[in-house]
């Protein structure tokens, strides 16, 4: 379908300015934190390195980042297992109630975080009596990180079918096997672009992780909320969001990239 020209250029512009609106507030940040301006006037006075300094000094973010990165690694590989084994046996088996299991699944990422998190809170600390703690955060990124592996999963084994299983078990191989053998390496791209997914998700979550943190459990988005609005912590805060987003971006970047060319070669 060809576009008229009146209707290029409107669809040209929309997409310019929702572009500027995202891609703007992110450059002004990173302007930010190199500013000499600890409140971050604009336009910025001058320029300098101090803040980008101070905040690979700072013990908090240090650790900060330390907490998020634990969280994320735990919380992929989780998902990684779980979000394979749910893909598996929702498209390689038929039983009843496999539609409801696979919204159930899905559900998580299209809830509100605010829900899924007071959800979560509850369930831990009133239903089982857990204390809040670095482990629940893990558990309640989980619930959301499957969904991304459970998506490249279940795509990827509705596009190979079943004919390469089923001859390795006309051959004698067993389940393990064949999966270890057969379906294992078709689905390795699919894994580590979900598993990227997953990382980047959790890495920078922050709504339900309020709501799942025990005390003295702080990732480096709960860091970033707490000391925003401190005197001379702002430069500070604008170097960790660039770090922030640099993070998350390449992790995704990949994974495009992985998937596209993977498109290419078929």
């Amino acid at each position: 379908m060809r576009l008229s020209r009146p209707a290029r250029v409107i669809l040209g512009s929309v997409t310019v300015v929702i572009l500027a609106l995202v891609y703007i507030p992110l450059f002004v940040v990173f302007v930010n934190s190199f500013s000499t301006s600890t409140s971050l006037s604009w336009p910025p006075p001058g320029f300098t390195l101090e803040w980008w300094g101070k905040a690979f000094q700072s013990t908090g973010a240090l650790n900060a980042v330390l907490t998020s990165v634990q969280v994320a690694i735990v919380a992929t590989l989780v998902a990684l297992v779980l979000g394979t084994l749910i893909s598996l046996a929702l498209q390689r088996f038929e039983f009843f109630g496999r539609d409801a299991v696979s919204l159930l699944v899905i559900l998580p990422i299209a809830l509100p975080g605010i829900i899924t998190g007071i959800a979560l809170n509850n369930f831990f600390r009133t239903m089982l009596g857990v204390p809040l703690s670095i482990w629940t955060v893990v558990i309640a990124h989980a619930t959301f990180c499957i969904v991304t592996v459970f998506n490249n999963v279940i795509a990827r084994l509705r596009r190979l079918g079943m004919n390469f299983e089923d001859a390795s078990a006309d051959l004698g191989a067993g389940l393990w096997t064949t999966f270890r053998l057969v379906t294992f390496p078709q689905l390795r791209s699919a894994l580590f672009a979900g598993g990227l997914l997953a990382f980047a998700l959790s890495f920078d979550e922050i709504i339900v992780t309020t709501f799942t943190a025990g005390s003295g459990v702080t990732t480096l988005p709960i860091f970033i909320l707490d000391n925003m609005f401190r005197p001379n912590q702002a430069p500070v805060v604008s170097v960790i969001a660039v770090v922030l987003v640099l993070v998350s971006i390449i992790p995704i970047y990949f994974a495009q990239r992985l998937a596209g060319s993977e498109q290419s070669l078929k």
